[in-house]
């Protein structure tokens, strides 16, 4: 079992292995960038718009579900394809991807995870540093919020103030005064609340975790390899989410819908301990059955 154990460690000791889920995140984050670039400044095809609404190959569209309910909920309609574009979005993540959005294509998890590492760094995670104690659920009251406060002002009310726009749109067309707010958010995740926009406060990432908390990708731990050293929990965004991981822990898969999947536990696991892979059986039965 040592054996095992060391060649892990050596294994997972390399560049590519350690960082490997980061690696493909930052490249399908960036890919994604380039394609909308190209697709509003050189007219290219392949994908056109902005993340509240696009199309790929001009013909498959896609559109932002939450932002379309925010829509409805100032009474006005969507066009057809807006509707079937929010559809498709919805059933990927509900059914396949859970949260992935918030790790795989947003652009500001680049800039809050810059923020985390440099915590990680410069040593801000103490105590000392932490002034600030904001509850997870903070994000599902502001998503709440956001469909009263849309339905008063006839207007998509989070589509006001969204960061993730912002800096998107910033990327394409010039960032303008938009830098200011995405600066806010590096700096309150820096040296308010570690993880404090994604992780507690963005309503676009509570949405994705209701609605993808019963798909079928999902992190799957093995305790009977598990050695407990906890990795996984340091470099985890949503610690909550790892609860099987410990002393008394069983084989489950994660069951919230906060994971983005970002495959960060996977990475820095010495033991193989967690893995990807699909649920297909009722996690609760897994860990009533386990001893």
């Amino acid at each position: 079992m040592e054996n095992v154990i060391e060649h892990n460690e050596e294994k997972k000791g390399s560049i590519l292995h350690r960082y490997k889920y980061l690696f493909l995140r930052r490249f399908t984050q960036i890919t994604i960038l380039v394609l909308y670039i190209g697709g509003n400044v050189y007219s290219w095809k392949i994908l056109q718009g902005n993340l509240s609404s696009s199309k790929i190959m001009n013909v498959i569209p896609m559109a932002d579900p939450y932002a379309v309910l925010q829509i409805f909920a100032t009474g006005s309609l969507v066009a057809i394809d807006t509707l079937i574009g929010a559809l498709i979005v919805l059933f990927f993540y509900a059914v396949i991807g859970g949260r992935a959005f918030c790790a795989w294509v947003c652009p500001m998890n680049m800039i809050t995870d810059l923020a985390n590492w440099i915590r990680r760094k410069f040593k801000l995670d103490k105590d000392e540093y932490h002034p600030l104690t904001i509850s997870r659920n903070v994000r599902y009251w502001i998503l709440a919020v956001s469909f009263v406060i849309s339905a008063f002002v006839m207007t998509p009310a989070f589509e006001m103030v969204n960061p993730i726009s912002m800096l998107h749109r910033g990327l394409i067309f010039g960032m303008g005064f938009g830098w200011t707010v995405v600066a806010a958010v590096f700096f309150f995740d820096l040296f308010v609340v570690k993880n404090g926009w994604c992780g507690h406060l963005c309503p676009l990432g509570a949405f994705y975790s209701i609605i993808g908390k019963k798909s079928l990708i999902r992190v799957y731990h093995n305790h009977d390899k598990c050695t407990l050293c906890m990795e996984c929990k340091a470099v985890c965004p949503e610690k909550p989410v790892l609860h099987m991981v410990g002393k008394d822990g069983f084989n489950s898969f994660v069951n919230s819908g906060a994971c983005i999947n970002c495959g960060r536990c996977i990475e820095v696991c010495p033991a193989d301990a967690l893995s990807f892979k699909f649920r297909l059986k009722n996690p609760q039965k897994e860990e009533k059955n386990h001893v």
